[in-house]
């Protein structure tokens, strides 16, 4: 691995009003681990984020939960309760303490569920599609029981809507309450405000469905809730544009991106979050292919841009050097690594992930990886070790 130390990734950079020392971003990450019953963020959790916090590191909190209707998967936790606030701002605090900034990404999952994640209720989404819960969908959900195929979803009747977006304004005063630094929308991979954004999963023909303008409009309302608690440079927002996760389509993605990215630029953001169509997931599918989205986000979003999805040390410099992105978020690398901006910085070698314990729910995958400086005194001689040496 070339090493970056004297590259752009490790410049300072300022996001909305964080000063932050490098460039190297954690990835919104769903891990599994919150406590249950209750999905409260524990000491397990606190343990996790807190070894991957650096001085001026900035880390975006995995996928939370704005509501018992907007749960999705077992095992995340939420911002709809007080005992969820009060884990989250033990790990909050955690990371301030050893001088990292964190941001909420806040998560309706929307049709993408299962009734034993919502207490019965049927998901929600904008327009019911039969095909997503068919025979024949690779789409699935997680549960208390283990994975199946999401259950039928209903569409959302327009009165409903704005119980959602203040949903997410609720859960956006939670985050504060919590200490985090700002807030981020999880707008991408298949949930709720990409299921309103994307032709494939609305069939609306009312005010928040048919022309673009109108498709966004439910992304634009959420927005607009979580800057009304936060600020504007104070909130983060995450689009996928082309991406097919969760069954998603469009039959005009850049139009529609396109859209969405300047109609954006009124909120003053902190950044935008673009995830590159290369990865499917936490798959790359499109091996050898650039960062497109960002590069041409890039002309329309005024603000800082983050990228994310199948970078490399090396590419992720060279996005950052070409002025396409500010900073680049890394996600199953900091799974393996904690240490893994300062890996990247000396050009020292990665520790390989193990996919098998991505969404498990101990400490095994999880808070056992090995710091660099653990390594190189020899110990650990844990056999999963022996294992992530070898490779991914």
């Amino acid at each position: 691995m070339k090493t970056v130390s004297a590259g752009k990734l490790f410049t300072p950079v300022k996001v909305g009003p964080m000063e932050l020392k490098h460039r190297v971003v954690m990835s919104p990450l769903t891990r599994s681990r919150s406590v249950q019953p209750g999905d409260i963020p524990g000491d397990l959790m606190r343990e996790y984020y807190t070894q991957r916090a650096s001085e001026g590191g900035f880390i975006i909190s995995e996928a939370t939960t704005i509501s018992i209707t907007a749960r999705g998967w077992y095992g995340a936790p939420g911002m709809y309760s007080d005992g969820q606030v009060a884990g989250w701002k033990k790990i909050v605090d955690a990371v301030h303490a050893k001088g990292g900034r964190m941001f909420s990404q806040l998560w309706h999952t929307g049709r993408s569920s299962h009734v034993g994640m919502t207490n019965g209720a049927a998901p929600v989404a904008p327009s019911v599609v039969p095909e997503y819960y068919g025979p024949k969908t690779t789409a699935m959900a997680s549960t208390p029981a283990g994975w199946f195929k999401p259950s039928p979803h209903r569409e959302l009747d327009i009165a409903e809507i704005p119980g959602i977006v203040g949903d997410y304004r609720k859960a956006a005063e939670r985050a504060k309450a919590a200490g985090f630094d700002g807030v981020e929308l999880h707008a991408a991979n298949g949930y709720l405000p990409d299921q309103f954004l994307q032709d494939g999963s609305n069939k609306r023909s009312d005010a928040y469905g048919g022309t673009i303008e109108n498709r966004s409009r439910f992304l634009l309302e959420v927005v607009g809730a979580m800057v009304s608690v936060w600020g504007g440079n104070r909130v983060g927002v995450r689009i996928g544009p082309s991406g097919r996760w969760n069954e998603m389509s469009d039959s005009n993605p850049i139009a529609l991106f396109d859209y969405v990215a300047k109609q954006l630029n009124r909120f003053e953001l902190a950044y935008l979050h673009i995830i590159e169509p290369r990865v499917k997931g936490n798959v790359l599918i499109a091996e050898g292919q650039g960062h497109i989205a960002t590069a041409r986000l890039r002309e329309i979003f005024t603000g800082t841009i983050i990228s994310a999805g199948g970078f490399e040390p090396d590419t992720a410099e060279a996005a950052v050097r070409a002025g396409d992105a500010d900073l680049v978020a890394f996600g199953r690398y900091f799974v393996a690594n904690p240490d893994l901006p300062e890996r990247i910085r000396l050009g020292l070698p990665l520790n390989a992930y193990d996919r098998d314990t991505f969404y498990t729910f101990d400490a095994r995958g999880y808070t056992d990886y090995p710091f660099y400086e653990q390594q190189r005194r020899g110990s650990s001689s844990d056999p999963l070790r022996q294992q992530l040496r070898g490779g991914a």
